[in-house]
């Protein structure tokens, strides 16, 4: 009995863990991709600033992903906001896989 109450405590715990890194993770990848469309606004070139050229190179291959999916729309681009909301989308999903796994 101690076993199997030791084993799904550990259990619970690696699942926990697992859910605030997921939660984290996106929430600051989030935070980027909001950094990089402000840092869009302002034309500094990229190589000049070290903050702007961290954000291109982290956020811009995701964002390629939906740009090749998505119609231009004049010079809006819908990608970023597509991209954060798959993001939402996706934590809502491995959490709720983890919760259900864990019953």
């Amino acid at each position: 009995m101690g076993d199997t109450y030791a084993s799904l405590t550990l259990l619970g715990d690696a699942v926990g863990a697992l859910q605030s890194f997921v939660t984290v993770f996106i929430s600051v990848y989030t935070l980027l991709i909001f950094a990089y469309v402000i840092a869009s606004w302002f034309r500094t070139p990229s190589a000049a600033h070290p903050v702007v050229r961290f954000l291109h190179d982290v956020c811009d291959p995701y964002l390629r992903l939906f740009r090749r999916v998505l119609p231009p729309l004049g010079p809006v681009d819908l990608s970023p906001i597509v991209a954060v909301i798959s993001l939402v989308l996706l934590q809502k999903l491995v959490n709720g896989v983890l919760l259900e796994n864990l019953k």
